[in-house]
């Protein structure tokens, strides 16, 4: 029988625990220790709520030649929390953080030979990991290693350019166990994440799960990487012909089909007809420096392989997560790839709206990226709102939330003042109900600005409650 939503009558009967963190990865991660610092004030658990939607770097090559989720954002995570070995006396630790992190060569030909290194045991990174945890950990990278070769064809090979040897661990330990959720248990396992902490998948699939985003001025951008950070791919069609500047309607029709009959005669995990962009290798990209958008995003939805809309559940976990929660975090990060990928799923909203989760924390992005953008129309705090409620009411089945029911998803906003962060305008927030603390940070080098560790943790306990009444360091919070 299906999980769905833990009523309240239920939830009041089950003490809330729990703290819940909707993230994705690399810029979550600065922020690890002060979650997992309140958990602890709290004496709760925490659970991380993370997107399966990447298709860029090389879980694009993954998804390719296997299929199957986009599990870069779920192995950064999973890492990051692995323990510090603070006092130098555990250098397996350190060890194992490096190994389930590494990238290969970034060139095809040393890739390949240093991933075989890795899979022959001769490689570096196996020191100081003891022979139990190096023959567990190569059983599973044997098992990858013979897909590869078993799926290897004359149209298609395994490209191991800058792949991330956690990436191709879950994928391995996936393929043998035939779970996703299997696999993170196994590399939490061995690497010694914390008990208290779980990193569940937002939907729980062996398949692949892809998105699109509607633009204000009615375009689509199909795929996350193309959304978020897209690959510099030149226009050209197959007679070698290059194209300057904007591709007229028939164009872009011939170019598409061009790539259809392409991709249909590669043999990978990919079903013949799916979108040319779904199928494509997006290993080398840019995080920064990415152009503006058109115009804003308008919403975010999830598609099957030929382009259509789709409505997929959320993982049962993260239903029931929410059920025992007290409450829930919107880290940073990329708002509409990593977040309200998260959000859209069918019931997630009911169970963030849910009375029994009374506080309900936005902290606030320091710097506009290029989904909160463009530069000469950037996102206000009022923005992020507006996009978190209208995502949990898609979950819903209402497309736009009235401004007097934001409060249902967001109670608390924190964010940071200084040059190019989101503005925030404290008394509208107020009218809607949603109180603000503004934490100091530092200036980012790359612009904007980077939280505090200890300014944020002050904050989140101020908002949640401490345990501890001890003195709260000055100036570093105002409310």
């Amino acid at each position: 029988m299906g999980l769905g939503i833990i009523t309240e009558s239920h939830a009041v009967r089950m003490k809330r625990n729990n703290i819940v963190v909707f993230s994705g990865g690399s810029a979550a991660n600065t922020l690890v220790d002060v979650f997992g610092n309140v958990a602890r004030e709290k004496s709760c658990t925490l659970s991380y709520i993370i997107p399966i939607s990447d298709n860029g770097g090389s879980s694009s090559e993954l998804i390719r030649v296997f299929g199957g989720p986009g599990i870069g954002d779920v192995r950064s995570r999973l890492v990051r929390l692995i323990p510090e070995d603070i006092a130098g006396n555990d250098p397996e630790k350190a060890a194992m953080k490096t190994f389930f992190n590494h990238r290969l060569a970034s060139t095809p030909e040393a890739a390949r030979a240093e991933w075989l290194d890795i899979v022959e045991a001769r490689h570096e990174l196996w020191t100081s990991i003891s022979s139990e945890k190096e023959e567990l950990i190569r059983s599973f990278l044997n098992t990858i290693n013979l897909e590869i070769v078993k799926r290897a064809r004359p149209s298609s090979f395994f490209n191991f350019q800058s792949a991330a040897v956690g990436n191709l661990f879950l994928t391995g330990a996936r393929l043998f166990t035939g779970s996703f959720e299997s696999a993170i248990y196994l590399l939490g396992s061995i690497t010694g994440v914390p008990s208290n902490v779980s990193v569940i998948p937002a939907i729980n699939s062996n398949f692949s799960h892809h998105i699109c985003a509607g633009l204000r001025d009615g375009t689509s951008i199909v795929g996350q990487n193309s959304i978020s950070h897209p690959s510099a791919t030149p226009n050209r069609l197959s007679g070698g012909e290059d194209i300057d500047g904007p591709m007229s309607p028939t164009t872009v029709q011939r170019k598409t089909f061009e790539e259809l009959i392409m991709h249909d005669s590669v043999e990978d995990a990919n079903l013949p007809g799916s979108l040319p962009t779904l199928r494509k290798q997006y290993i080398d990209f840019h995080k920064s420096d990415t152009e503006d958008l058109p115009s804003r995003i308008r919403r975010i939805w999830y598609i099957n392989p030929y382009g259509q809309e789709i409505r997929p559940s959320p993982n049962p976990k993260v239903l029931a997560a929410l059920g025992t929660s007290q409450a829930v975090i919107y880290s940073i990060g990329s708002l509409y790839t990593s977040i309200i990928p998260c959000l859209i799923l069918k019931d997630v909203g009911d169970a963030i709206a849910a009375p029994g989760i009374k506080t309900k924390i936005l902290i606030l992005n320091g710097s506009i990226d290029r989904e909160t953008g463009p530069a000469s129309n950037p996102y206000c705090a009022r923005d992020f709102i507006c996009a978190i409620s209208n995502a949990c009411g898609t979950s819903r089945g209402d497309l736009r939330v009235e401004s007097t029911d934001m409060n249902k998803y967001v109670t608390h906003v924190i964010h940071l003042e200084g040059e190019g962060t989101p503005k925030v305008d404290k008394e509208e927030l107020k009218g809607l109900g949603i109180e603000t603390y503004r934490v100091y940070g530092r200036k980012n080098p790359e612009g904007g600005m980077l939280y505090d560790g200890k300014a944020l943790t002050q904050a989140l306990e101020s908002i949640l409650g401490r345990e501890d009444k001890g003195p709260v360091r000055r100036n570093t919070l105002q409310h």
